[in-house]
């Protein structure tokens, strides 16, 4: 065989390939990247095994069979506003820090409505069991429950209850459902596989968000995404600054034990985040070897929150298949 390409049109009609796609967050954007050079090789995909955002790029992909909705979605948005989606309540707080129903309802608009047995391409998520820390395989009923539950990071979002169980991000037990690829009949896999080795970055917060704004500048005539966050930045303005508030008065009562901790010291958000990729990247780079074909997108550069990189991320994983794709076996 001459090259990646012709080797899966020389394979026998019913054999059957499945598309891993990894954990990630705002680097796992590069799936969508990946998707598109699939697409223009006319490679079919025939599964999608995908956990955290790759449970959500694959279910975008998996409803149609196409990804270009949901780059125009990610295109188009005005991403900087996605901190309006923590429906902060500050009496649960310590179950973790958003809700979770604006996401909930920004996921129906992305994805719509739709149940597992609508999707024109099967689909399995991963999300894990709080209690027990098994992985969970999410592939019946509603497509947005399963899909809320798998990118629900551990601290910032409240567990989801699904039936019996209290579910969180995907990720911290399989970032690449390299076996439940195989479990739903694959012959072959293809894994894109955003988790990287982690590095320090000096966190920028909020103001990451407001120095890129040009990448995701929403066009005149609004998508129902970008209607959906104009609300949801209205109505969760006043709770953010009542938090706000809240923070603020904590740390004015604490300049004495402030004073006594370096100013570089890493705050809880970002050892969380360290902690989460590095545990993920281990178990990342084992599961990865599983697949047949192994893409890994140059994104480093961008941070885990940093979706309002949409652009540069896709741009990465395209790149990243193609090199893949024209190399010979």
């Amino acid at each position: 065989m001459k090259n990646i390409v012709k080797w899966f049109r020389s394979l026998r009609k019913t054999e059957k390939t499945a598309l891993v796609l990894s954990s990630g967050a705002a680097r796992g954007l590069s799936h969508i990247g990946v998707i598109k050079a699939l697409e223009e090789r006319n490679i079919s995909i025939d599964m999608i095994a995908g956990t955290s955002i790759g449970a959500l790029v694959g279910a975008c992909y998996a409803k149609s069979g196409s990804i270009e909705e949901f780059e125009r979605v990610v295109l188009k948005t005005n991403f900087t506003r996605l901190l309006n989606l923590a429906d902060i309540d500050l009496a649960v707080m310590f179950k973790g820090f958003i809700h979770g129903k604006k996401v909930n309802e920004l996921l129906k608009t992305v994805i719509g409505d739709v149940h597992f047995g609508d999707l024109k391409i099967p689909l399995s998520v991963v999300a894990t069991d709080a209690h027990t820390g098994e992985a969970v395989i999410l592939d019946r009923g509603s497509v947005i429950e399963a899909v809320r539950a798998s990118i629900s990071m551990p601290v910032i979002f409240i567990p989801v209850k699904y039936g019996d169980r209290f579910l969180i991000d995907g990720g911290i037990v399989d970032p690449v459902p390299v076996d439940i690829a195989r479990k739903m009949g694959a012959d072959r896999i293809i894994v894109s596989n955003v988790i990287l080795p982690p590095i320090h970055r000096k966190r920028a917060g909020a103001k990451a968000f407001s120095e890129h704004t040009e990448e995701n500048i929403p066009s005149k005539e609004n998508t129902a995404v970008e209607a959906q966050l104009d609300m949801f930045s209205k109505e969760g303005s006043e709770k953010i600054n009542k938090v706000q508030g809240f923070v603020d008065t904590l740390w004015n009562k604490l300049p004495r034990v402030w004073g006594k901790i370096d100013s570089d010291t890493p705050d809880i958000f970002y050892v969380l985040s360290q902690t989460m990729f590095s545990m993920e990247y281990e178990i990342a780079r084992y599961k990865a070897e599983k697949g047949d074909i192994v893409i890994i997108p140059d994104n480093m550069h961008i941070g885990i929150l940093d979706f309002h990189r949409g652009k540069e991320a896709i741009e990465e994983g395209y790149a990243a298949a193609q090199r893949i794709l024209k190399n010979s076996v």
